[in-house]
């Protein structure tokens, strides 16, 4: 059964109906003929409806969206692009954190290191993944794929989806923000192509950790910020730690932060925005996996000419040009 987001119940009215008229034809055996006119009718009043939900949507909502409990996944995009995977575990130091997974395989044909967040879908497993919130184990992890990838020279793809990093006590008593800053650093100084794409939530350190990239790719629903809008308003107008920030403010701080594709397009942040199927990826999520799929292909061929002196140029230059543009911005 789908889920439906709360701006989304005009539409979760109409696809009730057509469920309805579905259902009412297969058990009466009404008119075929009607039915169809009125099915595609609803059908036809569906989509436009969708359609101008998602052609206005305000990053609030896009947040709802990039969190939708059926969009996918890290494990959705290996098991449709990458085979021969094999997944390696362990930071080699402390132990294993499977809010980061990773490993070796064949990206379209091509061979690769790949990693990034997994949520988990069901109650047992967003335990066990600890909802895409890696501890310093996990940061420390995907250095050492890193430094597997440089050794036998193949490039890293890596996919973010995470509110941010763990921060529970153990980890920062194991050195969150230490393993969080080595892994940042470790993405720069990488002398083979590293793309990233923002999948879902882009959270704070615990996104940049693994996407100080060559290329960063966005798909056109999610979001990527030094904190959430929750966060962001709890601060700002300092709710009591047991009560949720208003919704508005939520949306006022929201309506702020900058924090969609197309906002992070213009500042430079990011340098690519992958399109969703109408509804968002979760609706459509094998069309949605495949447009990722080739947006990535086409990043890993403009880099693989460059050596690693140039990538890692590249990559500095990238980042601070988004310096300058805001000093840029702010003189003008």
């Amino acid at each position: 059964m789908r889920t439906y987001l709360d701006f989304e119940k005009p539409v979760a009215e109409i696809e009730s109906k057509i469920e309805e008229l579905q259902a009412l034809a297969e058990a009466s055996g009404a008119d075929a003929i009607s039915q169809g006119v009125e099915l595609s009718r609803l059908k036809s009043k569906a989509e436009s409806q969708l359609a101008a939900i998602y052609s206005k949507l305000e990053p609030h909502q896009k947040t709802q969206v990039a969190r939708h409990p059926e969009r996918p996944h890290f494990v959705d995009y290996i098991a449709a692009l990458v085979t021969d995977y094999i997944e390696l575990s362990g930071d080699r130091a402390f132990g294993e954190d499977a809010a980061i997974l990773g490993g070796s395989g064949k990206f379209l044909g091509r061979p690769v290191i790949v990693l990034g967040h997994e949520k988990g879908r069901t109650t047992a497993d967003r335990l066990k993944h600890n909802f895409g919130m890696a501890r310093p184990e996990g940061y420390r992890k995907a250095m050492r794929l890193m430094d597997l990838a440089e050794r036998f020279n193949l490039p890293v793809v890596s996919f973010v989806d995470s509110p941010g990093a763990y921060p529970g006590i153990g980890a920062e008593e194991r050195g969150q923000g230490e393993a969080i800053a080595r892994s940042t650093q470790r993405c720069l100084t990488l002398g083979v192509p590293m793309v990233t794409v923002i999948a879902g939530e882009g959270g704070s350190g615990g996104a940049i950790a693994i996407a100080a990239a060559n290329k960063v790719l966005m798909l056109e629903h999610s979001y990527y910020s030094v904190i959430s809008p929750e966060g962001a308003a709890s601060i700002l107008y300092k709710a009591k730690k047991d009560e949720a920030p208003q919704a508005n403010r939520v949306k006022e701080v929201a309506n702020s932060m900058r924090i969609t594709a197309q906002d992070l397009l213009q500042l430079k942040v990011i340098d690519s925005i992958i399109p969703e199927p109408l509804g968002g990826a979760h609706r459509e999520p094998s069309a949605a996996i495949a447009k990722v799929g080739a947006a990535i292909a086409e990043a890993l061929d403009a880099l693989s000419p460059l050596s690693p002196d140039e990538l890692r140029k590249q990559r500095r230059e990238r980042f601070l040009a988004i310096g300058r543009f805001e000093a840029d911005a702010l003189s003008a």
